[in-house]
């Protein structure tokens, strides 16, 4: 009886320590995001947003 206790004490241990260690690499990794390029026709697709608003105006 008493061996299964400590078995079952050490498992719980274990995976506690496990959580714990793995818990802690997880927040020092670094995160990074990659820069976003702005669009290559940003005129132009704001033009064509603006004639698509007006559309939906008209259409109103």
């Amino acid at each position: 009886m008493y061996t299964v206790l400590v078995i079952s004490i050490i498992i719980v241990i274990v995976v506690l320590l496990l959580s714990v260690i793995t818990t802690s690499k997880a927040y020092q990794f670094k995160h990074t995001v990659d820069p976003v390029d702005p669009l290559p026709d940003s005129e132009q697709g704001q033009k064509e947003a603006k004639e698509d608003q007006e559309d939906n105006q008209n259409r109103s």
